[in-house]
Order: structure tokens, then sequence, then C-alpha cells
């Protein structure tokens, strides 16, 4: 097949990237560069630079390339870049992703995964809980409302169009090729600073000098295993949740990337950052664990990212 994958120079679209030229699938990325870097596009991988608010821009790449399913992984990604930049985040994120769909649908293509978030649309999940997907979303961010804005235009499109997608809501993604200099990734951040003998600050959930917000982390290869199969349409259900179904405080993942990297930190405490989610733990797809199996184990999948980071 021939693949577009958006956000392709990014941290995971790179990833499935990969993956799907390892398969024998042909891969064209677009992506602007704002956030992904061009070492991360495969050699073998076409590349087109350009935004995706660029209309023009994006029709042409579907009229030129005759692609056969589209993985939508461009996107702003900062819950705390939303709530500074609301309309950015929007254009980006649903006005970018119209101008996707609306090529996709002009042109015939048959399916598209796009890339949500589970860990930030499903507002607040109480202790001891777990969002399934049948969750009722309740965001609090502009990054999950534009999110799940486009994943309703996704079903308007197929009750009108009979536009076929699949919608992976992940967990915090973290693993290789993060970006430890932005404000999303603090696995990355953490990794980085660690390797560079910096301290870390530790958010507060509520008051400053508690463990810090709780998230379930999934590993970026678990990520990748549930984009190919969405690609392939193996996966049933429109609304696929990608997550570990652990949670882990920010505290409790400092001590496991001090714990992989042979360190010990200088800590501090800070404040809450708008926006954040107090806890978020996924329902793993029991869809998805039977063709992927279990979800990577969180000290293993430190263990190879704080390696990668040490590695640089």
């Amino acid at each position: 097949m021939k693949i577009l994958v958006t956000g392709g120079a990014g941290f995971i679209g790179s990833h499935v990237a990969d993956a799907l030229l390892e398969e024998g699938h042909q891969v064209v990325v677009l992506d602007d560069l704002s956030s992904g870097r061009a070492e991360n596009v495969p050699e073998k991988a076409l590349f087109l630079e350009g935004d995706l608010r660029d209309a023009k821009l994006v029709d042409r790449a579907f009229a030129e390339h005759g692609f056969d399913v589209v993985c939508h992984q461009g996107a702003q990604t900062s819950v705390s870049v939303s709530t500074r930049e609301p309309i950015r985040d929007a254009e980006i994120n649903v006005i970018g992703g119209l101008n996707v769909l609306e090529a996709a649908r002009a042109h015939g293509v048959g399916r598209i995964v796009f890339a949500s978030t589970g860990g930030a649309i499903y507002g607040d999940i109480p202790e001891g809980q777990r969002a399934g997907e049948g969750w009722t979303p309740q965001p609090i961010s502009p990054y999950a409302c534009s999110k799940l804005a486009f994943e309703r235009y996704l079903a308007a499109y197929h009750h009108e169009h009979g536009t076929t997608s699949t919608i992976l809501r992940y967990a915090n993604v973290y693993g290789p090729r993060q970006d430890p200099h932005g404000e999303a990734g603090v696995v990355a951040i953490f990794c980085q600073r660690l390797v560079s003998g910096q301290g870390i600050q530790i958010n507060a959930m509520r008051e400053v000098g508690d463990p810090g917000c709780v998230r379930d982390y999934v590993y970026v290869k678990d990520v990748v295993k549930a984009n190919l199969l969405a690609i392939q349409g193996r996966l049933e259900g429109r609304v696929i949740n990608v997550g570990s179904g652990e949670g882990t405080s920010t505290l409790q993942l400092a001590e496991r990337i001090e714990q992989a990297l042979g360190v010990k930190a200088d800590k501090k405490y800070g404040t809450r950052r708008a926006g954040d989610l107090e806890r978020s733990v996924l329902e793993p797809n029991d869809e998805l664990t039977r063709h992927a199996g279990p979800a990577t184990p969180i000290a293993d999948g430190i263990a190879e990212t704080a390696r990668w980071f040490a590695e640089r």
C-alpha cells in the first residue's frame, strides 16, 4: 500500500513510518518540521515539507501520490501550549485535520487512522478506575477539545461520505526520539536532564510537594503495533484505547528513570500546570491486546528509553 504519514518527522510518526517501510509499504511523510526533525524521516520514505493548514498543498500531495491509507499523526500535542494558544491549537488540530480529511474524500482514500488522545480526552479518572472507550469524554484543555472535535468530524464524514476511520486514543506515549526540549513528554525531559546532570521538577497534582499527577505511560513500540493493525483494518471498533492500564505518578516516574540511569536527581516541586488532569489511566482495549499482546512493562520501556538518551 501507499501510505501518507502526517507528522512523520515527529516522535511517534517516524516510528510508524519505519515500521511501515519494514513491512514493504510505500511511505510518504508530510511534516512542517515545527516540532519534528528531518533526520527522523526514514531514508526510504518520500518527504514532503509542508503545513497541514495549507489546504492547497495538502490537496496537491493527495492528487500527485494516490494514497491508499492516511495515518494522521500530525498535530499540536502540548496541553500547556493549547491552554496559552487555543486558536493555534485549533488551527492545526481541527482545520489542518479537515484539510487532510477533505483531500482524502476528494481523492478516494479508503481508510484514515487518527492519532487521538485518551490521556486528555476522558477528563479526570477517579482513583481505582480506568477509562474505557465508552467513558463519556470530559475534556478540560483546548488540546483535548480539538482532538475530540476531529473525532466528531470523522464520524460525520463516515455518515455522509462513507469514510472509514479508526481512532487511536493514546495514553502518555514515551520512548526513543521523543523531544526533550518541549513542554510535553516528561519522560524525555527527565531523561535528558538526568543524563546532563541537571535537576528536575515535579509539578503538583494539587499542592506543591505532592507526588504529582498520575498518568498511564505507554511505550512507543506498543503504539506502533496499534497503528499497523489499524492500517491493516484488523481492529474491530472505531475507537481504540492504546495504553498500559497502569497509573504512575510523576515522582514514581522520576524514581524509575533514576534507577534506569543509576543516578540520583536534585528534585524540586512546582505548582500545578494549567490544563493538567490529576489522574488519567486507560482501560486497555481487548481486541488490541489479543492481536498485539500486553503492553510493554514500564520498567522495560523506561530502561530502553533511558539507554537511548544515555547513548546519544
